[in-house]
């Protein structure tokens, strides 16, 4: 384990979640949402809203932290910050922020937070209307390499055709991702249940996604407290101590239209190392998985970089059964994550795992859960990833 790392000195304390909205149906702007999701933080860690004084979030979020301190009434800002680029990748990398914050003293009490309103600014899932475009989306959006899902479909089916990676391995994902959202009652997708036939069934996005393996398209706001492990064991949850966090990406990986050299990878080579090293822990003792989900084939990818499986066993791992809360050997996206509960632009997945450490999961996989692992962002750059642990030193 390197030495110089933050592992144990900081603790999420407070999670705070609007009700998640299919895009469109929002009853309140994104900022409202926003505020919303800071104060049912502070309030489910004990604290008094005001008491915040550092602000982390990610993708160019617009919620900018002395608007939403003027409107809280925040005494004073001793930390803001942005993790740039990267899309859903700054999730983990935005607690990882806050964290570092804390730790090195620049604020008290840090929130990382998102909001989200694509019914009131746009879709994420569309390619571009502009009637220019400029930069690398130059090089590929003129010959109809525009939406996501297709710039992302790429990779996967590198990956697939390189290990002999069957369709089924991506359904199982989309099916433990809905099988979970039926026992949380916060997951938009609650009581649409999904099976194989229907799976199978549904319209092609892009080969090899149909309609089951992408993301949804959703309102509403998240938010997390961190402050130090002392503090947060004074407070009112049971903490969730930080063991690692990491950001980063591979060589070239943001090469201009598609000419990264490492192609078929979900970006987590060299962070994923650096991240076990720092967590003292390896993939054998991570209890439980949320892995965020653009589309699918991510997860798979992403799983595989981390070493839970070797890409040539990923037929076999990845099984239904081997996914679920329930005695899964890998327990995957127990509240539904991006594909069933809620597209919080991955936050929601950090939520939850908070909540596996908590013990308080719809899709609890066990009383006692001693290490919970988020995977943020695959195949963008940069990634992150973050461990939690059920004490400061697991």
């Amino acid at each position: 384990m390197t030495e110089r790392t933050i592992r144990g000195k900081t603790a999420i304390a407070g999670i705070g979640e609007t009700r998640y909205y299919k895009r469109g149906a929002a009853p309140d702007p994104e900022f409202k949402m926003t505020l919303e999701a800071i104060i049912l933080a502070a309030e489910d860690a004990g604290i008094d809203v005001r008491d915040i004084d550092g602000f982390a979030s990610f993708s160019n979020d617009r919620n900018d932290p002395p608007r939403l301190a003027a409107a809280l009434g925040i005494k004073h800002i001793g930390f803001s910050n942005m993790f740039w680029g990267g899309g859903g990748g700054g999730g983990s990398g935005a607690v990882a922020n806050a964290a570092a914050a804390v730790a090195a003293g620049y604020c008290d009490v840090a929130v990382a937070y998102r909001g989200l309103a694509q019914g009131q600014f746009g879709r994420f899932g569309q390619g571009s209307t502009a009637s220019t475009v400029a930069g690398a989306a130059a090089f590929t959006q003129p010959y109809g390499l525009m939406s996501p899902a297709q710039t992302f479909a790429m990779r996967v089916r590198r990956f697939m055709w390189e290990h002999g990676v069957q369709q089924e391995a991506l359904r199982s994902i989309a099916l433990a991702s809905y099988h979970h959202a039926q026992r949380n009652p916060r997951a938009v997708m609650y009581g649409r249940p999904l099976t194989e036939e229907d799976y199978d069934a549904s319209r092609w996005i892009v080969e090899p996604f149909h309609l089951y393996d992408c993301c949804q398209e959703n309102d509403g706001a998240a938010a997390i407290i961190v402050t130090s492990a002392e503090r947060a064991r004074d407070l009112k949850q049971k903490p969730a101590y930080i063991l690692a966090a990491a950001q980063g990406t591979d060589y070239r990986q943001a090469a201009t239209a598609h000419n990264a050299p490492d192609y078929a990878t979900s970006n987590f080579k060299t962070l994923a190392p650096r991240l076990f090293a720092m967590a003292g822990v390896g993939p054998k003792e991570v209890e439980v998985l949320q892995s965020y989900e653009n589309f699918t084939g991510g997860v798979l990818m992403s799983i595989v970089e981390h070493g839970f499986c070797k890409p040539d066993e990923v037929n076999e791992f990845f099984q239904l059964d081997n996914l679920r809360f329930d005695g899964g050997k890998l327990p995957l996206n127990t509240s539904g994550g991006n594909l069933a509960e809620c597209y919080m632009h991955g936050l929601e997945l950090i939520t939850e795992a908070v909540k596996q450490i908590r013990g308080t999961s719809p899709s609890q996989v066990k009383d006692e859960v001693n290490i919970s692992m988020i995977a943020s962002g695959p195949m963008v750059q940069p990634v992150s990833c973050m461990i939690l642990g059920r004490e400061p030193n697991s």
